[in-house]
């Protein structure tokens, strides 16, 4: 492992966050002399982030931890034009009311992660419809155009992947990467920002900014990307079959929230307690050489301490609690996700379907004829079966081993 004079890099590096950096040495030397505000940016299109975010806050708040200045940058302008990395069509626009919605709602898991004030390692949220929204069309020709080349954008990932699939891309997000790289200029500019984090598909636009910064100002900036985040199985972290994993409770009950952590993979514990909670790397190893039914106890301590980082203490002995009894002594616990039947009852099929337990009917049929679901304990293989709850009552709903409900009239 290579030696780093700042805590920053070191924590960084061995915690496993580091995939790219522009200038290791100079970041490095920079960081362990003076407090460094560093940036990433996050796009306002849901009230609330995803699991696939998380890496990404989490690199904020290390940054603060070893003592320098996190910027949040909500992308109120960008989020008007879509990012078109990794996608294959354009962006829903949003209305005014619903962005502010949205960063309204996404700001809450970073009060919880990170310290905000007016101190020099406190961090702070900016919006970039404040500078983007009022910056003439002109303007952004004369000063900003001269400083990109289509040859280069054409050979951008986000630009030549729709290309190959021949997919379009219209003119309005094939503008994304120079407001991207105006941000880190402007941000440079006017808070002395130094460094730009982000995801390995962002390392193209990262650079842009850092280049522009230094031809429009002489400004030295630097670069960091985290690999990209995949299950031991090779899924995109964050995504189940049934949705996308908020980190908001409006958008994820706790409960749900805390066992998508306690069904970690095996091989996937060590690297998230790395990445995603503060325990101490000694702890951390004694935790990821668990082997057996005792790598069970390493989940649970993941999936407490990311549910109380992200949820609140409570919430993780609670999303515990309901575990313990659903899972140990045969109750409902408290926590479950619950679903209304309505006076009318619901076929069986619908419910899984509805609770999100498979992803479609058909789904469901299969899951029912492979003798997986119960009922109150009892197994239920008829897809029309009538799911009618008694005023007054509930009925226990179980797929599997992980997933249960409780069903109200």
């Amino acid at each position: 492992m290579t030696s780093h004079r700042s805590d920053l890099l070191r924590i960084l590096e061995e915690r496993g966050y580091i995939h790219q950096v522009t200038d290791a040495e100079g970041l490095d030397a920079l960081a362990a002399k003076q407090i460094v505000p560093g940036y990433i940016g996050f796009d306002a299109t849901a009230p609330s982030l995803h699991v696939g975010s998380l890496v990404q806050i989490m690199m904020l708040r290390r940054l603060q931890q070893t003592g320098h200045k996190p910027v949040v940058l909500m992308g109120g302008g960008t989020t008007r034009i879509g990012d078109p990395t990794g996608r294959d069509e354009s962006r829903q626009m949003l209305t005014d009311q619903a962005i502010a919605d949205n960063i309204a709602g996404i700001r809450t898991v970073f009060e919880r992660l990170l310290t905000f004030g007016d101190g020099p390692t406190d961090a702070v949220m900016v919006d970039n419809q404040d500078w983007l929204g009022s910056l003439g069309y002109i303007e952004l020709l004369q000063d900003v155009g001269p400083h990109f080349t289509v040859n280069r954008m054409l050979t951008f990932d986000s630009v030549k992947l729709r290309l190959e699939r021949e997919q379009p891309m219209t003119f309005l997000e094939f503008n994304y990467m120079i407001l991207q790289g105006y941000d880190f200029r402007h941000l440079a500019r006017e808070m002395g920002v130094r460094l730009q984090m982000g995801g390995s598909d962002q390392w193209g636009n990262i650079v842009n900014g850092m280049e522009l910064g230094r031809r429009m100002d002489g400004a030295e900036l630097f670069g960091l990307t985290t690999p990209l985040l995949t299950t031991a199985d090779g899924k995109k972290m964050g995504k189940t079959a049934s949705g996308a994993v908020w980190l908001n409770e409006a958008q994820l009950p706790s409960y749900d929230f805390w066992q998508f952590w306690r069904n970690t993979d095996d091989r996937d514990v060590g690297r998230f307690l790395r990445l995603f909670t503060d325990l101490p790397l000694g702890e951390i190893e004694r935790l990821d050489a668990l082997e057996g039914a005792e790598i069970n106890d390493a989940k649970t301590v993941l999936a407490n301490e990311v549910t109380a980082l992200v949820r609140g203490e409570e919430a993780a002995r609670t999303a515990q609690d309901t575990a313990s009894r659903t899972f140990g002594g045969g109750g409902t616990g408290i926590d479950l996700p619950r679903l209304s039947v309505g006076p009318e009852g619901m076929r069986i099929g619908a419910v899984l379907t509805a609770l999100g337990f498979t992803a479609s009917n058909g789904e469901a049929k299969r899951k029912l004829a492979e003798g997986a679901v119960k009922l109150d304990g009892d197994t239920v293989s008829d897809p029309a079966f009538l799911i009618d709850v008694s005023e007054g009552s509930e009925a226990k709903l179980s797929l599997g081993k992980k997933k249960h409900a409780i069903l109200k009239p």
